[in-house]
């Protein structure tokens, strides 16, 4: 009798299982983990740029992620950038580089960026990028009398930066200055003919009087002292003629070396611009050393990884506002995500 009374009584006991913890729900554009990995790209493909300007994330426009065991996974970011008005070479960190506004005439920049996050960090696969400048008929539609961006190759742009680097060098008793590239040439025709130009430079082993007895034997610093500048000049042609300029130099920065694509000594732009109106970002990279890769362009070791943690379901309920189910977890939000500047 009292094993038939114990066991009615078992039966009636609540049963208490224990609930395994669902693993999180796929990234969203704007999740954490998302926003990290593509910060994570951009400064890399920042630090494998050579030309132009810095970029700054837009947008994440679609991240898909392929598990590939315990603590480990690829994603797949589709990333929308801004040229910023920090030149490639200048030290200026990039969360403190400004965005260049849509009416200084946008270019953006397209990125495809694979990635890897083992235990939590994140090294780069394979990358691969392309930018443009938004269409005059967008600015015009905007503003009319905005000047527009114009062939890095323009006659007035030559002929501009030629005589604001002369003039820089005619009035200083620094280093002589050479050209390295034009970075960005805007004309404006009416009601004042201007044109606007920016142009990275560097220090040469002669000083600016030197210069003037044999300017061919100046010759930039070696990579041991090399000194990167940037110059702005704004030409006035007519109704009066005007110019001026303002350049500055950065100093020193160990381990940054200037690509030419060609001999620039002379004011000559790299073959890459003829005919363009911006720097295309192009980079195409696969990593060498990791497994999911198959071609060598760009090493990866210069690249520090950084810590990404990954979301739980404890974490995402304390941020879930509505009462929800013991394992709920709340769908990611949408893609793409959240335009950070603004959509060109």
């Amino acid at each position: 009798m009292k094993v038939l009374v114990a066991l009615i009584l078992l039966v009636q006991l609540p049963i208490h299982k224990a609930v395994p913890a669902a693993p999180p729900g796929p990234l969203g554009c704007d999740d954490p983990e998302s926003e990290a990995a593509a910060e994570f790209a951009v400064n890399y493909i920042n630090n494998y740029s050579h030309h132009g300007y810095k970029f700054a994330l837009n947008r994440i426009e679609n991240v898909r992620v392929l598990p590939q065991g315990l603590n480990n996974e690829i994603l797949f970011l589709e990333l929308d950038l801004l040229e910023t008005e920090c030149h490639i070479l200048n030290p200026t960190p990039l969360e403190n580089c400004t965005v260049r506004s849509f009416t200084e005439h946008a270019v953006e920049g397209d990125c495809d960026v694979k990635l890897q996050n083992l235990d939590g960090k994140l090294s780069v696969l394979a990358s691969k990028c392309h930018s443009h400048a938004d269409s005059n008929e967008d600015i015009v539609r905007v503003c009319p009398d905005c000047p527009l961006l114009v062939n890095l190759n323009n006659t007035q742009v030559l002929t501009a930066v030629t005589a604001a680097l002369n003039y820089h060098n005619s009035k200083t008793a620094d280093a002589y200055l050479k050209l390295l590239e034009i970075g960005r040439a805007r004309i404006q025709y009416e009601p004042v003919h201007l044109v606007f130009v920016e142009f990275a430079v560097a220090a040469t082993n002669c000083s600016a009087e030197e210069a003037k007895d044999n300017v061919d034997a100046c010759q930039l610093l070696p990579d041991s002292q090399s000194n990167f500048g940037f110059c702005t000049a704004t030409m006035a042609i007519r109704p009066l003629q005007d110019l001026q300029v303002d350049c500055k130099l950065y100093g020193h920065q160990p381990g940054v070396i200037y690509q030419p694509g060609q001999d620039t000594s002379a004011g000559l732009l790299p073959s890459v611009v003829q005919g363009f109106t911006n720097h295309n970002l192009r980079l195409s990279h696969n990593n060498p050393v990791a497994s999911e890769s198959s071609s060598s362009e760009f090493p990866t070791s210069a690249v520090a990884a950084k810590s990404v943690v990954k979301r739980t379901v404890g974490e995402v309920a304390q941020h879930d506002k509505v009462a929800r189910p013991v394992g709920f977890v709340p769908p990611p939000p949408p893609c793409p995500g959240r335009i950070h500047h603004f959509k060109i």
